[in-house]
């Protein structure tokens, strides 16, 4: 969903140092920013315990990192300029889709309902439902197992490298999409991906 479907990225890049600011820890190490890139929340709150000592659980901090997040889902991430016209056309093509996120799943479904594009999913799934992040294929068969296909009968849309490189390992037919903030990597995930999206509006189904 982020980064695909909707332009949430900008909003999760600044999250971390969000959190941590009000927690007093400034300025953050970079270091720290790159290992959470795959991570889901929980994994993330684990991580800030251990590296700045701070009082909680893994459990409650992720709450708090959520309910940061939240009002943007609720409000103002937009979709990806095209999106909508393209989910339209691959449902009167027939196409069953379902959305596998690193994003909890209740900020999955506050998102996409207030866009106006959650009608068009049979299912939403966490990471966080699985056990684990997009470093593991697991999301991706459970959402395949849960359409009725097989993995080489999906397509798994992605903008991040490390996610598409999952995909494609575990059979998966992989489309990438262009988002600004893994701009860095787009050739990378253009050599890997089976085809590619840059802008949704050029998309002719």
């Amino acid at each position: 969903m982020d980064g695909t479907l909707v332009d949430s990225m900008p909003y999760w890049r600044r999250l971390a140092g969000e959190f941590l600011h009000l927690k007093g820890i400034s300025p953050i190490p970079r270091d720290v920013l790159e290992r959470i890139r795959p991570m889901t929340v929980p994994e993330a709150a684990a991580l800030f315990l251990r590296e700045f000592d701070l009082e909680g659980t893994p459990k409650r901090l992720s709450l708090e990192i959520n309910a940061l997040m939240e009002r943007h889902y609720r409000e103002d991430i937009p979709l990806k300029p095209g999106v909508r016209e393209y989910l339209k056309a691959l449902e009167r093509r027939g196409v069953q889709m379902c959305v596998a996120s690193a994003t909890a799943g209740s900020l999955m479904r506050d998102c996409l309902g207030r866009l106006g594009v959650l009608e068009h999913f049979q299912f939403l799934l966490s990471c966080e439902e699985v056990g684990a992040g997009k470093n593991r294929p697991d999301v991706y068969l459970a959402a395949a197992e849960r359409l009725g296909c097989r993995a080489e009968e999906a397509a798994v849309y992605e903008d991040a490298l490390y996610a598409a490189e999952t995909a494609g390992r575990a059979g998966f037919y992989v489309v990438g999409v262009f988002d600004e903030s893994a701009g860095e990597y787009w050739a990378e995930l253009s050599r890997l991906a089976r085809e590619t999206i840059f802008d949704f509006r050029e998309e002719r189904l």
